[in-house]
């Protein structure tokens, strides 16, 4: 698995206008192709009278899934640049919708290449974007009487805590990046004189 990624910090829209015509660029996180397509979908029955709706999308932390649609552009001019600038700035399980309004003036092949590649990134630089890394699943459980300050301290020393659970004991759910999976074994036999259990999950990615 790729060690990070790169993403839409959250979905938005951003507009400009070139030569009376009008590039609306809406962007979104998209897990799954289905999720692109949705929201393709939902851009085109916002926009049903415009005359184009082109589309670029990157699923998959190594970027294993890219798709881009010209829809009715000419050949090259829309969503191949829409696609380059999502890769060119490492961005990952994202789709991008530009929208047009023909204002009447021919850009030519040149002008739609700028306007939908240049949408696409003042998009990215206007919503922002976060990093997401990658964590091994680690369960810590432990008495109530240790939670609370065990809690504490493993948010004191910056470890992403994602779900504490009680029950006969108290189970808290830890993200850990791979390289600190045996130094966090003994801090925790040292936090909790050897009281605590530690069992290792799977892989997730989670805020970096």
């Amino acid at each position: 698995m790729t060690e990070q990624y790169r993403t839409v910090a959250r979905e938005g829209v951003h507009e400009i206008e070139i030569s009376k015509s009008r590039f609306i660029c809406a962007l979104a996180p998209a897990a799954t192709e289905e999720e692109a397509q949705a929201f393709v979908a939902r851009i085109r029955k916002e926009h049903p009278t415009a005359r184009h709706h082109c589309f670029a999308y990157v699923l998959g932390a190594d970027g294993s899934v890219q798709k881009a649609s010209d829809d009715g552009e000419p050949g090259g001019t829309a969503g191949v640049p829409m696609l380059q600038m999502l890769l060119r700035r490492e961005v990952r399980y994202a789709v991008a919708v530009v929208t047009r309004y023909f204002g009447g003036v021919k850009l030519g092949a040149g002008g739609l290449i700028r306007a939908y590649g240049g949408v696409v990134g003042e998009a990215l630089d206007v919503l922002g974007t976060v990093t997401r890394q990658r964590f091994r699943l680690a369960s810590v459980t432990v008495d109530h009487q240790r939670a609370g300050k065990l809690e504490n301290d493993l948010r004191a020393t910056g470890r992403a805590v994602r779900e504490v659970s009680y029950g006969a004991e108290v189970r808290i759910e830890v993200g850990l990046p791979e390289a600190d999976v045996e130094g966090f074994r003994a801090w925790l036999a040292d936090t909790t004189a050897g009281a605590a259990r530690l069992e290792l999950g799977g892989e997730a990615y989670g805020d970096a």
